[in-house]
């Protein structure tokens, strides 16, 4: 394992659902505060706010983005909204930060949620100092994973070479791009076949156990 990812000197990690197991249904909270502003926002039920709320994720890759496109939503009391949920049940991880310390190069964080929401996250898991960057839906100008411009966005702003860097995914859409790129690909999650993705493994912290050994 640990050879294939010899040359790589940046890792690129999402946060939900790959930085913290899926067990923490953190995104339960998420999807019923965003059902709720699409509700309020659009003056719908909740049948119809939670439609539209799946359709704009599966068409735009983000329900915000949906909303921006086809209603002209302002995407800052959202994000705010959306992300105010509690991470009691978050457990802390001291391996996975000692194996995140260990790699060696730049570390970043990049979510199509808010900086806000992904620092929130990282303190719950313990993981708070330990990356070079946290880019947030904001830093992209509001363009989600896994539109290239989004990735384009990023690479401009950090400057690393996706040649060089290895991108860790729970969405295997989201891996397609960082492939396209050059970018050593995981998927954090189920197993998916896609010809885009390199490796897969539903435990962050063993996989990358082996690459610091």
């Amino acid at each position: 394992m640990k050879q294939h990812f010899s040359a790589i000197t940046c890792w690129v990690f999402d946060l939900d659902n790959t930085l913290y197991p899926p067990e923490c249904r953190l995104f339960d909270q998420i999807e019923v505060k965003m059902t709720n502003y699409v509700m309020t926002a659009l003056g719908v039920d909740a049948a119809r706010a939670n439609h539209l709320r799946n359709h704009y994720w599966q068409k735009y890759g983000t329900t915000l983005s949906g909303l921006m496109l086809e209603h002209d939503i302002d995407p800052l009391p959202y994000l705010t909204d959306v992300h105010e949920i509690s991470l009691d049940h978050v457990p802390t991880d001291l391996a996975l930060r000692s194996h995140i310390t260990g790699l060696p190069g730049r570390k970043i964080v990049y979510t199509n949620g808010s900086e806000y929401h992904a620092t929130r996250v990282l303190a719950a898991r313990g993981l708070t100092g330990i990356f070079d960057a946290i880019y947030g839906i904001e830093h992209t100008n509001f363009l989600p994973k896994p539109g290239p411009d989004a990735y384009a966005a990023i690479l401009k702003r950090d400057g690393f070479d996706p040649t060089r860097a290895s991108m860790f995914e729970d969405d295997p859409r989201n891996l397609e791009v960082p492939h396209r790129l050059g970018m050593r690909t995981v998927l954090v999650g189920p197993p998916a076949v896609r010809p885009y993705i390199h490796h897969q493994t539903e435990d962050l912290t063993a996989f990358l156990s082996q690459i610091v050994a």
